[in-house]
């Protein structure tokens, strides 16, 4: 368990836990021996619905699954609906039967996980009833297939409240006095159920969180964008009012982190990952065609059809979400795995002796040996905090953090509300300080929720710049000069920026700052070093995911390389978002021409240094491109988020946090 969890601070509710408050003074305690030690990896996804983790977890799931990782999904509601389980263009009866359709979803799940594992889509699975805390049930199946195995949990609260047809998860979410009945699929093991209350969900989450001690959690959204549309267009998308997604998945991330920020109160080490959802359909889509064949694939089973012969009663899967639907639903929500928090989940300073990332909700510090090993993280607190830090390292040789911290997350009409934080080291190589609040560029605990996480870069003399993305989708920033005070937050505008910053110095000392945008690389930069940043009219083409700048010779192609993935139709998809990604890498100087080309073929963000590029190919594997030579990485952990390339020496070295929630090393 981590040293000294509870050791800073006063406390405020989260979810009936205490959270320290972000101050945290004295040497940072060492992992005990018990979370030092290898764990063997597990992950556990918390969903609203049945589908969620298709939709918008895979292709990661999968990749965790296909190297031996178990999983462990927990589905929050019935999925049961209106219970009309029909495909959208049929004209026949309307067949309203809750219990059917949320069994037929179960059904679904199991033919999609078996197909995943290399069975038969029908094949038996292991039907149980699990005891939860509270003296809550739930039904419970397994299966295994050389030694890789899928639990599925079914807690089946109903999607809607007993009186007044309100949303369930929303609702009981708000308000204290709620009882949200559960849904008893047909065919199921569970033959009787308890209501939940608020603090009973949070409860039987977080006792499952401890059975299982993942080492990955993955969730949905808890703080989707701000989305403005006319009720018809919100009904027609799916979307909650004012927000980019559906109202039970914002309610099920919520539950999930109220959950686990109390598993993390108890000391426990782990990684943890919130994905977007609806917000998939409101951008470009980053999944080329082949990734995207395969990820829609698998919901091929889940989906089915009437005239499967699964033996379920219920029926044999979500009819509306089988066969090629979810590729030509316009809505587009499979083309693309987009996270709520995304950067490098190590951050590795230019000394390359030390890392820093978040564990167990708390930022830690781990030491590299000579050997490319790693030790034991030291804690240094500010739970509970985003996946992704940012960093900033002084002319002195200080490391200075930044974080955004989940300062309050309280429903029943409590405070929800983030902060950005920040931990600065006394001197080089020795302890750190109190966390100490930079506050949140937004003004109210609503739009305070939207921003992302921080993105720091030291400029020549000593100034830090601190960026983040802000409520109206443009960039907020704050600068620390040389003597160590700070300006106010400042609006640099964008207002259609996708979360995931980057920013670099160039030749000249100036400061670069880059967003992909909806049909555009937005960017931000100064006239001479000392000048406030300001937007740049840009020609570049459109990327759909965060940008890899690279710094390059003064005059040399404006100073500044891009490397990013983009459209495999650039013209299509500013008109249609459906257009695939393109599988090839661009790479552009700031005036939008072609810089030097780089092979690798893949998906997602890329890292560059030292002239060399790292990103994954078509299946998750690492991958690096080094002079022309195309090198992968064959063995080790599945990477979790972006990994950090460092360069030193003239050496690679590829870094970076597993699913096992241990940093990694990989030396091509």
């Amino acid at each position: 368990m981590l040293g000294g969890a509870a050791a800073a601070g006063l406390a405020v509710t989260v979810a009936g836990c205490g959270v320290p408050a972000p101050g945290r003074a004295g040497k940072p305690a060492q992992v005990g021996a018990l979370a030092a030690a290898p764990r063997d990896p597990l992950l556990l996804q918390i969903l609203a619905h049945p589908d969620d983790d298709l939709y918008f977890m895979n292709p990661d799931t999968q990749h965790a699954l296909d190297s031996g990782v178990p999983l462990v999904s927990v589905y929050v509601t019935g999925g049961e609906a209106n219970g009309d389980n029909r495909v959208t263009s049929d004209t026949g009866p309307h067949v309203y039967d809750k219990a059917a359709y949320s069994s037929a979803r179960h059904q679904g799940l199991r033919q999609a996980y078996a197909t995943l594992l290399g069975l038969d889509k029908y094949a038996p699975w292991e039907k149980s009833v699990a005891e939860l805390r509270g003296g809550h049930r739930a039904e419970v199946n397994r299966l295994q297939h050389r030694g890789r195995s899928v639990e599925l949990v079914f807690l089946n609260t109903a999607m809607h409240t007993p009186l007044g047809g309100r949303m369930g998860l929303p609702s009981l979410w708000e308000d204290h006095s709620l009882r949200l009945p559960v849904v008893i699929a047909e065919g199921s093991p569970l033959t009787e159920a308890t209501s939940y209350t608020y603090d009973e969900l949070v409860d039987v989450l977080a006792g499952l969180l401890a059975d299982h001690s993942p080492t990955l959690v993955q969730t949905l959204d808890p703080d989707p964008d701000i989305q403005h549309s006319s009720p018809a267009n919100r009904a027609h998308d799916s979307e909650q009012p004012g927000y980019s997604d559906h109202a039970d998945h914002t309610a099920a991330a919520s539950f999930a982190w109220a959950a686990l920020i109390r598993h993390a109160e108890q000391g426990h080490a782990f990684l943890a990952t919130a994905y977007r959802a609806y917000y998939n359909r409101h951008w470009p889509k980053n999944l080329p065609a082949g990734v995207l064949a395969e990820k829609a694939a698998h919901l091929v089973p889940y989906g089915g059809a009437e005239d499967w012969q699964c033996g379920n009663p219920g029926g044999c899967g979500d009819y509306n979400v089988g066969g090629k639907r979810p590729l030509t639903n316009w809505k587009g929500w499979v083309r693309s795995t987009h996270y709520r928090h995304p950067g490098a989940r190590l951050l590795v300073p230019a000394d390359g002796a030390h890392a820093y990332g978040v564990l167990g909700l708390r930022a830690v510090r781990w030491k590299r040996g000579a050997d490319d090993s790693w030790g034991a993280p030291e804690d240094l607190g500010g739970s509970p905090l985003a996946p992704v830090l940012g960093g900033a390292t002084l002319p002195d040789g200080r490391q200075l953090l930044f974080a955004l911290r989940f300062s309050s997350l309280q429903g029943r009409a409590g405070a929800n509300t983030r902060e950005i934080i920040l931990l600065e080291q006394a001197a080089p190589e020795g302890e750190f300080g109190a966390w100490k609040g930079l506050g949140n560029p937004e003004r109210g605990d609503d739009r305070g929720r939207r921003i992302g996480p921080p993105l720091a870069v030291t400029a020549p003399g000593g100034r830090v710049h601190l960026f983040v993305r802000n409520a109206d989708r443009g960039v907020s920033t704050r600068v620390r000069e040389a003597d160590g005070t700070w300006s106010r937050w400042r609006d640099l505008g964008g207002g259609d920026v996708q979360e995931g910053l980057s920013a670099v110095v160039d030749g000249r000392g100036r400061v670069h700052v880059f967003a992909a945008g909806a049909d555009t690389v937005h960017h931000w930069t100064q006239d001479a070093p000392d000048k406030p940043l300001a937007p740049v009219a840009s020609r570049l083409p459109l990327a759909v995911d965060p940008v890899a700048p690279v710094a390059l010779g003064e005059g040399e192609g404006s100073g500044v390389q891009l490397l990013y993935r983009t459209s495999a139709d650039p013209a299509k998809a500013r008109k249609d978002p459906g257009s695939p990604a393109s599988p090839h890498l661009t790479s552009v100087h700031l005036d939008g021409s072609a810089a030097r080309s780089v092979t690798l073929d893949g998906y997602g963000p890329v890292a560059a240094a030292g002239g060399q590029v790292l990103g994954t190919d078509e299946q998750g594997r690492l991958q690096l491109a080094d002079a022309g030579r195309l090198l992968k990485r064959t063995s080790g952990p599945v990477p979790v988020g972006v990994p950090t390339l460092y360069f030193r020496d003239g050496r690679p070295l590829a870094l970076g946090l597993g699913v096992d929630a241990a940093p990694w090393s990989w030396r091509p």
